[in-house]
């Protein structure tokens, strides 16, 4: 397994990389409370069965690209053969270092490639001098969640309104530079 910067997707690769998606029995439930003036978010972890299963587009891989350009996205190989990749990208106006996708063949899952891609991004945006690492993902995705709190991110916040999936809630994640 070695990881390199990412160039460009000249297809998409994530077509032969088995289940793009996740299956959890384990979710964090999004409940909000408003008071007297007052309004908070409550997450509890529910033992609910989730299945979420996804295809890029050529759209998306189009949008990739575009962010892939500003080089400071990774991919992992294995002979020369992408089976991974975090695509990132510099957000000046608040100098910030967003995760905007992470991907990896459901053969690599659990050997420690996400955890290699999340470094390298910590590295790049090091060098960039940037003061956060930034990401979203589902209140659904418990996997994704206890993956990144285990690379030091903390959940900063949620949006209800993100997906048209009412199930889903985004949950926005930062790790400290």
């Amino acid at each position: 397994m070695e990881i390199k910067k990412l160039e460009k997707l000249n297809n998409n690769p994530s077509l032969d990389w088995g289940m793009n998606g996740y299956t959890t029995d384990k979710i964090l439930a999004v409940s909000a409370v408003e008071f007297s003036g007052s309004f908070e978010f409550i997450l509890k972890e529910k033992s609910i069965p989730y299945t979420k299963i996804w295809k890029t587009s050529s759209d998306e891989i189009r949008e990739l690209n575009e962010i892939i350009e500003k080089g400071h996205s990774f991919g992992v190989f294995e002979e020369e053969k992408l089976l991974g990749w975090i695509i990132c990208e510099h957000r000046t106006w608040n100098n910030s270092f967003y995760i905007e996708n992470i991907l990896i063949s459901e053969n690599l899952r659990r050997q420690g490639a996400g955890a290699q891609l999340i470094k390298n991004a910590v590295r790049e945006a090091r060098s960039l001098k940037c003061r956060i690492i930034e990401l979203e993902t589902q209140n659904t995705n418990y996997p994704a969640i206890q993956f990144y709190r285990r690379l030091g991110f903390s959940i900063t916040g949620l949006n209800t309104r993100l997906y048209e999936n009412t199930d889903e809630t985004a949950v926005f994640m930062t790790l400290d530079l």
